[in-house]
């Protein structure tokens, strides 16, 4: 169960960003049934300025790198010391996203099976908080010849997996590993490229069938890791498993962020209304309770009314949203029965005189002036309370801003009385969105959205006052 060839590895770069920056140094050591067979290192120039804060860290600098081989030079060697081996690094996803960029550049697949060493730490030491590289060097008194330079930082990874394959059971630490490289069975209508095209980003994935039929709509932070989640568990849930015999192929949406993908998904299920998406779907119409008030701003009765159009005023007078007229009226009548009002009061029951449940002692009287018609509406609000839908805390339309990790994508998600207008990528679209119009149905999914956006205590949320 523990993989008899291991090659560990670690890069250091000129960035985090792997569409963007470049490796300037590669060290690897090869492990055969736990012996060392050999070490390899070298410098590449990454034919682009290295910045202060990366020399402070790694000590290398551009004139170092300056003479080195471009990765172009080491690729096919590289290569060929990676083939068909296990690659074991700490934070794996870091330094595989490096190499698959680097070798695509270049028209060379790659693709292996990789081991986490800050995974294989939280799996076998979960009293700990931390596994940061520096964290094991402290805690398992590793030796460390040169921190951030890549053949020192591999040596003491090498160093951690031996400490660890002394301190626990063979079938222990073998499950631990098989369970990071179970690799998920490939659907027979898709070909690895279309696996490997997927990228480790927010946004949202569309999986089509036969003549292009859409069978499912979904989101994520990491839309790799998401879709392969799904083949992965295909043989346990009947609906991944009909998705995998079905899907033919994959189109991605990046995203800049996790609010756009959630409205991003919202939008594209109701529009494409795929056959396996089950919530979400469109809504025919959205119903609310509203209080009607009287001349004197008593409230007499209570209203069942459509959500076409949210508007300011509107917004502050409705009480819960529901998905029919019954659901509504069947509320109500819970809460009347409930709290002892007024069936005819509050206009569940026509006609003069007592109502229904005055008769059967169970209503206090305001159908027969028993009651004063204020005090019952003060009653009735009360009661109604926690269904009372936000009124919009702003002016006008707002912007939020909502930028990817790398600071390469931005969006900003316009709202206005809780309906979303759209979203912008850029000033013309911003523009166009805010003078559209073509006035927009509430949506309950893109409310529940924007109302959790803003409960959330997120610092540096972006909100543009558009009004």
């Amino acid at each position: 169960m523990i993989p008899e060839h291991l090659v560990f590895l670690d890069l250091e770069t000129t960035g985090v960003n792997p569409l963007h920056d470049r490796i300037i140094e590669v060290g690897l050591c090869e492990v055969v049934d736990g012996k060392l067979v050999e070490e390899w290192s070298t410098l590449v120039n990454p034919q682009k300025i290295v910045s202060p804060y990366i020399e402070s860290i790694t000590g290398i600098t551009s004139s170092m790198v300056a003479d080195a081989p471009i990765f172009s030079d080491i690729a096919d060697e590289l290569h060929a010391k990676l083939a068909g081996k296990v690659l074991v690094a700490h934070n794996a996803r870091f330094d595989y996203g490096f190499l698959k960029s680097e070798f695509r550049r270049l028209a060379i697949s790659f693709q292996g099976k990789t081991l986490c060493t800050v995974k294989l730490s939280r799996a076998l030491y979960p009293q700990h908080s931390r596994h940061n590289l520096d964290t094991l060097i402290e805690r398992h008194n590793l030796n460390v010849s040169a921190r951030h330079r890549a053949l020192g930082d591999v040596r003491a990874t090498w160093e951690f997996f031996e400490i660890v394959r002394t301190e626990f059971p063979a079938e222990v630490l073998g499950k631990a590993i098989q369970k990071q490289l179970k690799q998920p069975s490939l659907p027979p209508g898709l070909s690895q490229s279309q696996i490997d095209a997927l990228p480790h980003s927010p946004g949202v994935y569309l999986f089509f069938g036969e003549k292009d039929a859409v069978l499912y709509v979904g989101k994520s932070i990491d839309i790799r890791n998401r879709v392969l989640s799904h083949f992965a568990n295909d043989h346990r849930l009947h609906k991944s498993m009909r998705l995998s015999q079905q899907v033919r192929r994959i189109d991605v949406m990046e995203t800049a962020g996790e609010l756009g993908a959630l409205l991003m998904e919202v939008r594209l299920v109701k529009e494409l209304v795929p056959i396996h998406n089950r919530r979400l779907r469109r809504n025919r119409e959205l119903f609310a309770l509203r209080l009607a008030e009287d001349g004197q701003g008593t409230a007499a009765k209570i209203e069942i009314v459509t959500l076409d159009v949210m508007g300011q005023e509107e917004g502050r007078s409705l009480y819960g949203i529901f998905r029919s007229c019954r659901e509504a009226e069947n509320t109500l009548l819970e809460i009347v029965r409930e709290h002892g009002l007024c069936a005819k009061v509050s206009g569940l029951e026509k006609g003069s005189g007592a109502c229904f449940g005055y008769q059967l002692k169970k209503c206090r009287g305001a159908c027969v002036g028993e009651e004063p018609l204020a005090l019952h509406q003060a009653r009735l609000t009360m009661a109604l309370a926690g269904l009372k839908m936000r009124s919009w805390p702003f002016k006008g339309p707002v912007g939020i801003r909502e930028k990817s990790p790398t600071g390469v994508r931005t969006e900003i998600h316009v709202f206005d009385h809780w309906r979303h207008l759209g979203t912008a990528d850029s000033d013309d679209s911003l523009h166009e969105i805010l003078n559209g119009s073509r006035p927009l149905p509430f949506d309950l999914d893109s409310y529940k959205i924007l109302t959790r956006f803003l409960d959330k205590k997120v610092k540096g949320k972006d909100i543009l006052n558009l009004s």
